[in-house]
C-alpha cells in the first residue's frame, strides 16, 4: 500500500513565531497562505505543515498521489483503495472516503496511541 508524501501538520498557537523558528532549523517556505493561517515548509525530505487555529493537536500526514515535493505520482494507491485495505485489517476510521467517487478525498483514523492520521488525496 503506497501512502504517499509524508508529513506532519502541526497545531500552533501563533503561526508567525513557529515560522520564524522553524525557519531557524533550516525549513524553507514551499506553499501555503500565512494569512489565512497555514503555510507549508520544507527542509530536505522532511515537510511540515504549520496551522493555526484549524484543529485540535499534531497530524501524522500522508498524501497519495504526490511525491515529497508536491509532484503529482504517475502510479499511486487511490485513498479510496487504501480506505478498503485499512477498514478489511480492522481499522476503524473516524471519517470516510466515499467509494462511489473519484479524485480528491480524504480520511481520518486515530492510532493506538491518539495519533491523529490524515491521508488526504488532493487528486
Amino acid at each position: 500500500m503506497k501512502l504517499g508524501a509524508f508529513s506532519i501538520s502541526l497545531a500552533v498557537k501563533d503561526i508567525h513565531q513557529s515560522k520564524d523558528f522553524y525557519e531557524k532549523l533550516g525549513f524553507e517556505y514551499k506553499g501555503g497562505n500565512i494569512d489565512q493561517n497555514w503555510i507549508i515548509l520544507k527542509n530536505d525530505n522532511a515537510v511540515i505543515g504549520l496551522f493555526q487555529g484549524m484543529f485540535e493537536g499534531n497530524i501524522l500526514t500522508f498524501n497519495p498521489g504526490w511525491d515529497n515535493d508536491a509532484q503529482n505520482l504517475e502510479s499511486f494507491d487511490d485513498v479510496r483503495t487504501i480506505q478498503e485495505h485499512l477498514k478489511k485489517q480492522g481499522i476503524a476510521l473516524t471519517a470516510e472516503a466515499d467509494h462511489n467517487t473519484s479524485g480528491a478525498a480524504h480520511i481520518t483514523l486515530i492510532d493506538p496511541d491518539g495519533n491523529q492520521i490524515l491521508i488526504d488525496q488532493h487528486r
